[in-house]
């Protein structure tokens, strides 16, 4: 579907909006409540990425199983189905998935005497995997290309005969995910030891410490409102539910980063308040993303509305999401008479001229390219290809951003 914004004036709005929960920490959950199943989850995402696992895991563990678009379900079933004695089965997804690399993560399970075979293009899926109970033990890997292949050994970490000791061969990427990981391990009563280069977790087969969750909504979700606040005249005021300051969700950092945009944040009773206070901006922002790559996006289409040029470093991650994402940005943001530079982990907004009266904006199967330009509508009518793209993660973001002023049109 393509739709067209314009005339985006944002209005306070006096209920609060409900953003999904966390399609991180819902993914994890749904693979320990597979594991344990007396375990209870609230506030679950909506995402279709968290459909899609929710159904693969509960589903008899033979044949095709098509997971299409969802990333962390092919990372995360690869280890699950892995580790399932008994299960036969060949796991495979879009034509982009079977682009995006999983090597990594399948030679770490070899080495923990899984038995997985590529179908096709070794490091690739789709995968031919005869799940089996597995002994565990100690592996090495490079945690600088995802963390979600991380995760994915530490989830099921608990079921391995002699637990895991995983040995990085360097810093990790996207820490935060990894200590997303380890907390809810920790928080069922799993013993967990981590430092910058190592990773321990005992096997468990005893009676959980806690069984009932509550998600917090999404921080990625909520940084599109962040943007449309930044963008925004002084004293605008967006609220959004069930957010606390202590989330597990790295990509709450962007509460700290958008007072460079002069928007503060602050809680009242489980509700996230977000106001423009102020209209005094960098020259240039320099932030290294590191640990919240999914905020580039964000980020950048956010300089190019006020006019501020950006380097965003620590990015290499974005190159195989949903598209490359550094090539997809630039694109776009050139058709919006921005000038940029890309490496292969870097994002260098050099200069914006005026923004034309109206745009054409490609998503490129990427949900956040859709909901990251979708607030620069405040400065220029914007045509957007594939909107349902969002579905990915946030299913109701067209509606949600109609409530506080988005006007948008089936074109």
């Amino acid at each position: 579907m393509i739709i067209r914004l314009a005339d985006f004036n944002i209005q306070s709005n006096k209920q609060p909006i409900h953003v999904p929960g966390s399609k991180s920490e819902s993914n994890r959950l749904l693979i320990l409540k597979a594991l344990f199943p007396s375990i209870e989850i609230e506030n679950i995402s909506t995402a279709v990425d968290t459909i899609k696992l929710q159904q693969a895991l509960f589903v008899p563990f033979d044949g095709i199983i098509d997971i299409h678009h969802a990333g962390t379900a092919m990372r995360f079933l690869t280890a699950f189905f892995a580790a399932k004695d008994g299960c036969n089965i060949i796991l495979t997804g879009s034509g982009r998935m079977q682009e995006r690399p999983i090597g990594i993560l399948v030679e770490a399970l070899k080495e923990l005497g899984a038995q997985i075979d590529y179908t096709e293009e070794d490091g690739f899926p789709p995968l031919k995997i005869r799940g089996k109970q597995l002994m565990g033990g100690r592996v090495s890997l490079d945690p600088s290309v995802s963390s979600q292949y991380i995760s994915a050994l530490l989830l099921m970490a608990p079921t391995f005969q002699k637990g895991l000791d995983i040995h990085f061969k360097k810093k990790p990427t996207s820490a935060p995910y990894i200590e997303m990981s380890l907390a809810l391990l920790k928080s069922i009563g799993v013993n967990c030891v981590f430092n910058d280069l190592n990773v321990k977790i005992e096997s468990f087969s005893g009676a959980l410490t806690t069984n009932k969750f509550t998600i917090c909504s999404d921080w990625s979700s909520a940084s599109y409102f962040y943007s449309a606040v930044a963008l925004s005249p002084i004293n605008t005021i967006i609220s959004l539910s069930n957010f606390t300051p202590n989330s597990l969700q790295g990509d709450a950092q962007v509460a700290e980063i958008y007072k460079n945009f002069g928007v503060s944040t602050r809680y009242h009773n489980g509700i996230l308040i977000i106001e423009k206070t102020n209209q005094v901006y960098p020259i240039k922002l320099e932030l290294n993303l590191n640990q919240t790559p999914d905020l580039a996006q964000t980020i950048a289409v956010t300089c190019l509305g006020l006019g501020v040029q950006c380097y965003l470093t620590g990015l290499h991650t974005l190159k195989i999401k949903e598209t490359d994402r550094l090539v997809a940005l630039k694109n776009e943001i050139e058709k919006c008479n921005g000038r940029v530079e890309v490496s292969k982990d870097s994002f260098h907004l050099t200069f914006i001229d005026e923004l034309p009266s109206e745009v054409s904006i490609n998503t490129y199967e990427d949900h956040r390219m859709a909901m990251a330009f979708a607030p620069l509508s405040m400065k220029c009518a914007l045509i957007i290809h594939d909107a349902m793209v969002v579905q990915k993660s946030y299913p109701n973001f067209w509606q949600d951003f109609q409530r506080i002023g988005l006007k948008w049109e089936v074109f």
